[in-house]
């Protein structure tokens, strides 16, 4: 036999790395030496133990043609997978598409998710971006409506100016809430203790689905008592409110809202409006006229909560 036939027999021992039936040459028969190719060299200290593949078995009673034994030929090392677990820093924790479409944290640390619903571009007597838990946006408006309004914005002040914040930013960026509260005649008064609770309440849920939102309180007639009140008697302050938006408001006379810098505070009061002017309960068409400011209420806002 030649040298390259027995290295290749070798090699087949190498690359089964399985156990071979033992068996002994017949009298008489030798197994010739042969050296190792070139550049190929045995590891120090021998082969590790050869590991049986599944899969793989020798024939009862087989081997290989021409009496040659190979049960001392070497093994390849074992190349089953190596055990352990990983450390914490690099594993991977797969995540499903539904998983991230679910998420319920925001990166501002609000408690609206990302699997929100827009409030969009509204309209009507009643908003309810805050109650209904819509997306947050870079702006919330809080809205008390005036005496008998129907909704929680009624229909002469608050609407026209929410459409225009909508249209000069985008309905995206906008969120309107409508203060639920009687809005009766025995509102007027109490001078807005109606209403101021849950002003003031609306507020706080804003900020807390939202932090990074800009909150703009509002009212018009006996809402712009119900601003008053959620300051002097509930609590609010310029921490929490970025600026006042107030049409037709009976205690104009006070020459302030809350703690809010003056230049924060805008004030509607048109010419011939007796309830703002004076502060009586007599209505004219002045007083309902307030529709008519409502791109200018939304410049003023923008401004005032540095948008744009």
């Amino acid at each position: 036999m030649k040298h390259a036939e027995a290295y290749v027999l070798a090699l087949v021992g190498l690359s089964n790395a399985a156990p071979m039936p033992q068996f002994s040459l017949p009298s008489g028969v030798s197994i010739p030496g042969f050296s190792l190719p070139a550049g190929f060299s045995l590891p120090s200290g021998g082969l590790p133990k050869p590991t049986r593949r599944p899969g793989f078995s020798i024939p009862s009673g087989g081997g290989f043609s021409g009496g040659l034994s190979i049960s001392s030929a070497p093994a390849l090392a074992s190349t089953a997978e190596p055990t352990g677990t990983l450390p914490a820093s690099v594993v991977a924790t797969p995540t499903s598409r539904a998983t991230q479409a679910t998420s319920t944290t925001l990166a501002d640390g609000g408690t609206v998710g990302s699997n929100c619903t827009p409030q969009g571009s509204g309209g009507g007597n009643t908003e309810n971006g805050v109650a209904d838990k819509n997306c947050c946006t870079d702006l919330t408006i809080v809205f008390a409506r005036g005496t008998s309004e129907a909704g929680n914005v009624g229909t002469v002040a608050g609407p026209p100016m929410f459409k225009s914040l909508r249209s000069k930013l985008g309905a995206n960026r906008v969120t309107i809430q409508g203060v639920n509260y009687p809005a009766d005649a025995a509102g007027n008064i109490n001078q807005g203790a109606s209403g101021g609770p849950a002003m003031a309440s609306s507020v706080k849920a804003a900020l807390s689905q939202c932090p990074n939102t800009k909150v703009v309180v509002s009212g018009y007639s006996q809402g712009g008592m119900v601003v008053h009140n959620a300051f002097s008697a509930q609590g609010l302050t310029s921490t929490q409110v970025t600026a006042a938006v107030l049409f037709g408001d009976p205690m104009l006379r006070l020459g302030r809202v809350g703690d809010l810098s003056s230049t924060k505070v805008k004030e509607f009061c048109a010419s011939g409006d007796a309830v703002c002017e004076n502060g009586t309960g007599t209505i004219t068409s002045a007083h309902l006229s307030y529709g008519k400011n409502a791109d200018e209420a939304a410049d003023f806002i923008i401004n005032a909560a540095g948008l744009s």
